[in-house]
């Protein structure tokens, strides 16, 4: 441990002279830091999103509107591996900080746009910054922290997570109504410059050149993999059916250009994402695992919103507050886990209780109907925090523990993509899901009324529900406790496959623990 702190204060000599003290509380600075810029990358998307309806109104362009999302959200994707390889191969410290700045700049940017083109443009560079940011928060604190005594600061990352997702949309409604939309970009520059400030003061890791060239080839084949996959996700049932022509060249497209990448990386001198990471049984399944919990989060956070405002009544803004049960549950048994990780070494437990909470709590959710209270509805989202709150943050310590030091970049990196594109799959596939129950309740209890009323969307939202007919109303209501109970149930399902990964984790002890420890976690 005190090796791995010597390179946060500076050369190992000096340090192992300096004050005890003065070495935690450097690392704790850093982490402040660390902790800003996480909460840069994740509240961007929820303070924009309250915010696009005053954006559409001076900017026009509401045909473009989900462009300024999946601009953002690709560029993020696309570059997320890019990051973790280039912080591998030439120090972790300024491949950070300059996708830090790249996503400031983007954030200015997209803050002076005048129309909606603009606007994408910018915020694609935003996305290509913001690909960087959480990638360079795990790598270094992998780079900082011994796995074993990582844990201890697991309740920080969920706690931030939790903070961003509640504070997300308040924060982007607050700015939005008294210093305008474009303050919602703005306001990431001071966060920004703090968080480079600090780490360029405190954080001194080794220099590294790597003398091989970056894989442009391979670089280029994932690019064009993930992008065609997450537009296959994003457009498929909305822009375009899902057996219509666009949809199948996108999945060709993504299918050969990631068999390519795959047959590349075989070959390429410095490959993008070295595929010997994944020989690594507790690497992969780690990979599976984060793939799922973000297929089950996002898709959770999606639509009990929905049935909140839809079903129970709640605001807008009360919705949002509705979410403390499953977030709080999550920040508890992130922090209880990362304890008892620390103290114990053992953490396969986690991987196994978190799934079967995740199945229990999912199927719970697909019980809920139009007379459930939000009592209840709180105790079922408390039990899926509890078992997302085991998952989130063990899949990246015990995938990081599962890899040599140089290889901590990609295996971040990878990680951070899988659970992207399982939240892509998980809000399309359960969207998809969602939308198609409530257009078929709908048409089944208001007949060509219904039908009507969600022609152009299956989600209204609570002006325009008020709005409709007490018999459309009840319908719809009805319709959107049919399509969580939809959506939930294939959540469950899927969640099952995290269980049966989890079960087939190695307890590999965790580096940086001591003799006695590492004995104890075989």
């Amino acid at each position: 441990m005190a090796e791995t702190l010597a390179v946060d204060t500076g050369p190992a000599d000096q340090a192992k002279q300096a004050d005890p003290a003065e070495k935690p509380r450097s690392v704790r600075v850093v982490l402040l830091a660390l902790m800003i810029t996480m909460m840069l990358a994740m509240l961007d998307n929820m303070i924009v999103g309250t915010a696009m309806p005053t954006i559409v109104g001076e900017l026009g362009g509401l045909e473009h509107l989900s462009w300024v999302v999946t601009a953002y959200t690709l560029a993020t994707a696309a570059s997320t591996p890019l990051w973790g390889k280039l912080g591998d191969m030439y120090g972790r410290k300024g491949v950070f900080m300059s996708s830090i700045v790249l996503f400031l700049i983007g954030s200015a940017l997209s803050g002076m746009a005048q129309d909606m083109g603009q606007l994408i443009a910018f915020r694609a560079v935003q996305g290509l910054g913001a690909g960087g940011l959480m990638v360079g928060v795990m790598a270094i604190i992998g780079d900082l922290i011994p796995p074993r005594e990582r844990g201890k600061y697991q309740g920080m990352m969920a706690g931030v997570m939790a903070l961003a997702m509640i504070g997300g949309p308040l924060v982007g409604g607050t700015i939005t109504d008294h210093w305008g939309w474009r303050w919602a970009f703005y306001i990431n520059l001071p966060l920004g410059v703090v968080a480079l400030a600090a780490i360029s003061a405190v954080l001194h890791l080794p220099k590294k050149r790597a003398k091989a060239q970056i894989d442009y080839l391979g670089a280029a084949l994932l690019t064009v993999g993930i992008t065609a996959i997450v537009l296959v996700t994003t457009w498929g049932g909305t822009e375009y059916a899902w057996t219509s022509a666009r949809i199948m060249e996108l999945i060709g497209i993504g299918v050969a250009a990631l068999a390519g990448f795959v047959y590349w990386q075989t070959r390429a001198a410095e490959p993008v994402v070295p595929l010997h990471i994944f020989r690594s049984r507790n690497f992969t399944l780690m990979s599976v695992i984060g793939f799922i919990t973000g297929f089950v989060m996002f898709g959770a956070t999606l639509f009990l919103p929905l049935y909140q405002q839809s079903v129970q009544g709640a605001s807008a803004t009360n919705s949002g507050l509705l979410l403390l049960p499953m977030l709080g549950a999550m920040l508890v048994t992130s922090m209880v886990a990362g304890r008892v990780t620390t103290n114990t070494g053992r953490y396969k437990v986690f991987p196994v209780l978190g799934s079967v909470l995740m199945v229990v709590g999912l199927y719970l959710l697909s019980t809920m109907d139009t007379g459930t209270s939000r009592v209840l509805s709180g105790v079922f989202m408390a039990v899926v925090g509890f078992g997302m709150g085991c998952l989130m943050q063990i899949t990246m310590l015990v995938a990081q523990n599962s890899v040599e030091m140089k290889d901590m970049g990609v295996a971040s990196s990878s990680t951070t993509l899988f659970r992207t594109l399982g939240s892509s799959f998980g809000v399309a596939i359960m969207g998809a899901l969602f939308n198609n129950r409530v257009q078929d309740v709908m048409t089944e209890r208001a007949g060509a009324l219904g039908s009507k009323v969600t022609e152009q969307s299956a989600q209204l939202d609570a002006a325009s529900l008020a709005k409709l007919p007490e018999a459309a109303r009840e319908a719809y209501q009805h319709a959107v406790s049919a399509g969580t109970h939809s959506a939930f149930l294939l959540g469950a399902v899927i969640a099952v496959l995290s269980l049966a990964a989890a079960v087939f984790v190695k307890e590999v002890p965790l580096k940086g623990a001591g003799p006695k420890a590492e004995a104890d976690a075989v």
